[in-house]
């Protein structure tokens, strides 16, 4: 089976991981992997069912406590988070999988505030949903092991949102940088905020091989995940697909 990211309506970390176990990977899987990275006081997680437009959407919401916000995990390094995904219970390729989309985001990150890759530090209030939403993908990514990866134009919106470092423009320029260097196709919409988050640009940017969708395919699954921002339709849809040409020569 290959998987076709249609991003027509943004491309986050949480939407991804949600749209994958809403296709059907492994939630156990996921469950061991998350206990296994020792993380256990700083979030939780719940796995729901969410309405999006009338759809039916899976969401993946983790949920920071209170008092995190002067822990010292705020100023984890990509060493550090390298360490968290090495001791984690999970396969090599997840783990090889996980450690790319980290280093795709940090060089964005260093290129955008002038640091080497070493001096960046994931404290923002998002660092420890993003190693959970980037474990949790590669681990349900590598479950369902899907032959080819296509991807559609990302979309996103504009304006301007607000950060640590204040206000800045949609796309955000992590977002810019991404989409740079690995040659992301981006197109830019009527909605106000953020679509593409630097996370959602990583996933893309790790899997992404310029792949054309097949001129006409054979849908064998569909997940939907669900996004948090409120813009027109914040949803991600994976589809498991079969080349037509394929299923046709099966049939001969």
């Amino acid at each position: 089976m290959d998987l076709y990211f249609e991003c027509n309506f943004g491309i986050s970390g949480d939407m991804t991981v949600a749209a994958l176990l809403d296709l059907g990977a492994n939630k156990e899987k996921l469950e061991g992997a998350l206990e296994s990275m020792k993380l256990d006081n700083e979030f939780s997680y719940v796995i729901s069912k969410k309405t999006v437009n009338a759809i039916t959407a899976t969401d993946f919401d983790v949920i920071l406590p209170k008092h995190q916000h002067c822990h010292h995990h705020e100023h984890r390094n990509l060493d550090d988070i390298n360490k968290i995904i090495d001791k984690a219970g999970i396969t090599s390729n997840a783990k090889e999988l996980a450690k790319k989309i980290f280093k795709i985001v940090a060089q964005a990150e260093a290129k955008v505030h002038g640091k080497s890759i070493n001096d960046i530090h994931f404290h923002e209030v998002g660092a420890v949903d993003s190693i959970v939403d980037i474990v949790s993908f590669a681990v349900l990514f590598d479950d369902l092991n899907p032959e080819n990866v296509y991807f559609s134009t990302l979309t996103d919106g504009q304006g301007s949102v607000e950060c640590r470092h204040g206000t800045i423009p949609v796309p955000v320029p992590a977002v810019c940088e991404i989409a740079l260097r690995y040659k992301l196709p981006l197109k830019i919409s009527d909605n106000d905020g953020e679509m593409v988050t630097p996370t959602g640009a990583a996933i893309a940017a790790a899997l992404y091989n310029a792949k054309k969708l097949p001129d006409s395919f054979q849908i064998e699954k569909i997940g939907c995940g669900a996004g948090k921002r409120a813009y027109k339709n914040p949803i991600l849809r994976v589809f498991g697909i079969k080349n037509n040409k394929d299923t046709c020569s099966e049939h001969n």
